[in-house]
């Protein structure tokens, strides 16, 4: 089992198309190698495998910081399920994951939701895109510092608010606050949260 993030950046026709695109490889190159790991085609369009389903929402979540940091969004659907074909390009590679990605993907247009996950479990989907939803009503108002610290913090879990603090230039106070705005906690019990369903999902 694996899972597909498929994304793009929005209105991305509005922002100079180099410089986003060289900063949305930069984000996207601690996930592997391209294009066999993850690639940028259609000019504006992103897909990134992550082996372990369990790591996808935060992946996702990581990848929205980065580009919010940046003053920039994404829309992305994730797809858990096999990989039955694997070409040398993420894009040609197939299976379930691959089509609950792409499809989930097409809807997400439609709907203007900007993050959300298909399994193929009906139960476990609609549980875990409500909780999502419910997260995206700050995560899509996330200002650049707020962020920044929230990237940040993903990339070194292991450091404390005054180590994160030296990284981001800033005192432990400001950090506290930065944490409070992004409700980065609550972040991370989502992710924790998911990370068991999947975890339970995968073991059936």
């Amino acid at each position: 089992m694996t899972s597909i993030i498929t994304g793009d950046i929005i209105d991305s026709r509005q922002q100079e198309s180099e410089h986003w695109v060289e900063d949305l490889k930069k984000i996207l190159a601690q996930f592997g190698k391209t294009p066999s790991q993850w690639e940028v085609y259609r000019g504006d369009e992103f897909q990134i495998e992550i082996k372990n389903p369990e790591e996808a929402l935060l992946t996702a979540i990581l990848v929205k910081a980065h580009l919010r940091a940046l003053k920039s969004d994404a829309r992305m659907s994730i797809g858990i399920g096999d990989k039955t074909h694997d070409a040398e390009k993420i894009s040609e590679s197939n299976g379930s994951a691959f089509i609950n990605s792409g499809e989930l993907f097409e809807t997400l247009k439609k709907q203007k939701v900007t993050l959300a996950m298909r399994t193929g479990n009906g139960e476990i989907d609609e549980k875990l895109n409500l909780m999502i939803q419910l997260a995206l009503t700050f995560m899509d108002s996330w200002l650049a510092q707020s962020a920044e610290f929230v990237a940040v913090a993903i990339e070194n879990p292991t450091l404390s608010q005054e180590e994160l603090g030296q990284k981001l230039g800033i005192n432990q106070a400001a950090v506290s606050r930065r944490q409070k705005r992004a409700q980065f906690d609550l972040v991370m019990n989502l992710d924790r949260y998911f990370r068991k369903q999947i975890k339970q999902l995968t073991a059936l």
